[in-house]
């Protein structure tokens, strides 16, 4: 990814974390940070990442200490604190965020995250929307991002990679 194309995607948020306290960017400058936006009740694409990430976070040892990894929701309406620290308690090393719909919105917008309409489905509901993972180095800058499809060996090389740089 070209830097110009990387300083289109990232910037500030000002969200509540699952533990309830107020963050910002600002608070996770000087280490790498690893988001990834998704929704609490999503069946497939978020505990699929999320898993693969956790995995491969799981890899990377001392380094480990150099990366914080951000969940954020796009359904603030059902992914409350509560629901948020329920979840991500099955995803070691994460934080869950949320916010305001608001809030949510100018962060999806700062990371350029797709949400489409809501399906309503018999035994429950979907929101169709994008599934990158965003890198940004100690600074809050963008430098890397990549799709779901990636294995966490391949998550684990590339965020070596760039904690060694």
């Amino acid at each position: 990814m070209t830097a110009v194309a990387s300083s289109l995607v990232g910037g500030g948020f000002s969200l509540t974390n699952h533990f309830g306290h107020h963050v910002t960017d600002e608070d996770y400058r000087g280490r790498y940070v690893l988001v990834f936006f998704g929704f609490t009740h999503c069946r497939i694409v978020c505990p699929r990442a999320l898993g693969k990430i956790a995995t491969a976070l799981a890899t990377l040892g001392a380094l480990r200490d150099r990366l914080q990894a951000l969940y954020v929701t796009i359904d603030p309406e059902r992914d409350t604190q509560d629901v948020m620290r329920r979840f991500i308690a099955a995803y070691p090393g994460f934080i869950g965020l949320t916010g305001s719909g608001a809030e949510i919105e100018a962060a999806r917008k700062s990371f350029r995250v797709f949400v489409g309409e809501p399906l309503h489905e018999d035994d429950g509901y979907q929101l169709p929307h994008s599934a990158f993972t965003h890198l940004l180095d100690p600074a809050g800058r963008h430098v890397d991002h990549w799709s779901d499809i990636l294995k966490p060996d391949e998550i684990a090389a590339r965020l070596t990679r760039h904690l060694l740089g």
